[in-house]
């Protein structure tokens, strides 16, 4: 396993990080879950991911549980604060004082540990006052509930706005948690260059496509039984702007003999892809059988040649997502 650095800041973490969104407490029984996570610690992995909305705080129970005992010096735990929680009454979501004070305090139980390493804004809070939610999280910093503060999904101005505001009260913002894969590169035009002027790293979510770029979704034919695109739980809804692309899904079959000259597995290849960008600290990977931990970590430390990423561009055209107008889009506009 390699590690870097992430943002500006001293933390190291390890280049693949382990996630639970849409698997503990939803999609994967908790004694999967277990197995995962024990694999993962197993491949080296330290640095792990959740939020509390991720199966409405259920994800963040099943992890605190499955790192319990573990030396906590030596792991990287992240969570996240916005979507709601709980009842979702008005002030279970966004990012007002109040909702961020009460949420650290849910997170750190559910996780059986007294701080996070990172703790990240879900989303941005177009209902709150930007001051209020940096002074909170100052707050939250000072109180050494959390070391470090990310955000997720937020516009090139945004973090800029987001950063110069945490300089001023006196801490760092570290990172940023987007979608980026081969297929969805909507922030390399703006986001990555603001990031890199603030010190920012990105904590890069779905580096496979909701399993798209492992090759297993075949144009013309059925998603395979058990894939997350016949999942009626979220995962369908989730996949299926990849998956009713049939051209797309053709392209996608070009990149195997790629793989196969790298000696890579199509999954292998689209997480080590997205760590050939400087700017990405580590590509969060998740799994429903621990045999997909230990698959995909084979792509840490991959180096791929400027001529073969020249041809993956090559070989997926004009499928790839570039508008940096979707960052916008992902935050909604009132609290959910």
């Amino acid at each position: 396993m390699k590690f870097r650095h992430l943002g500006n800041s001293g933390m190291k973490i390890s280049e693949i990080c382990y996630g639970n969104w849409l698997t503990h407490g939803s999609q994967v029984e908790n004694e999967q879950a277990m197995a995962c996570v024990r694999a993962a610690l197993d491949v080296g992995i330290t640095t792990f991911d959740t939020a509390d909305a991720y199966a409405n705080t259920a994800a963040e129970t099943v992890l605190g549980a499955a790192l319990k005992g573990q030396r906590r010096a030596s792991l990287e735990i992240f969570t996240k604060v916005y979507w709601p929680t709980g009842p979702k009454g008005p002030n279970d979501s966004g990012l007002s004082r109040k909702h961020i004070m009460e949420a650290i305090d849910g997170s750190l139980g559910r996780l059986q540990t007294d701080y996070v390493d990172l703790y990240q804004a879900h989303r941005f809070d177009h209902e709150t006052p930007l001051e209020e939610t940096m002074q909170a999280f100052a707050d939250v910093v000072r109180s050494g509930k959390a070391l470090y503060i990310g955000v997720s999904e937020w516009t090139a101005d945004q973090i800029r706005r987001g950063a110069a505001l945490a300089k001023d009260l006196g801490f760092q913002l570290i990172s940023n948690q987007p979608q980026y894969s081969m297929l969805w590169r909507v922030i390399e035009g703006e986001v990555v260059p603001a990031s890199k002027e603030v010190g920012v790293g990105q904590v890069v979510w779905s580096p496979i496509a909701q399993g798209v770029l492992t090759g297993k979704y075949k144009p013309g034919r059925p998603a395979p039984a058990g894939s997350r695109a016949t999942d009626e739980k979220g995962g369908m809804s989730s996949v299926r702007r990849f998956t009713d692309n049939e051209e797309l899904l053709r392209r996608v079959q070009g990149l195997r003999p790629i793989a196969d000259e790298l000696g890579l597995s199509m999954a292998q290849l689209a997480v080590a892809w997205v760590l050939q960008n400087d700017n990405v600290g580590c590509a969060i990977i998740g799994a429903s059988r621990p045999e997909q931990v230990t698959e995909n970590v084979g792509a840490s430390g991959v180096e791929i040649p400027a001529g073969l990423m020249a041809r993956i561009d090559e070989v997926l055209g004009d499928v790839v997502v570039t508008d940096p107008r979707k960052t916008q889009d992902s935050s909604p506009k009132q609290h959910p």
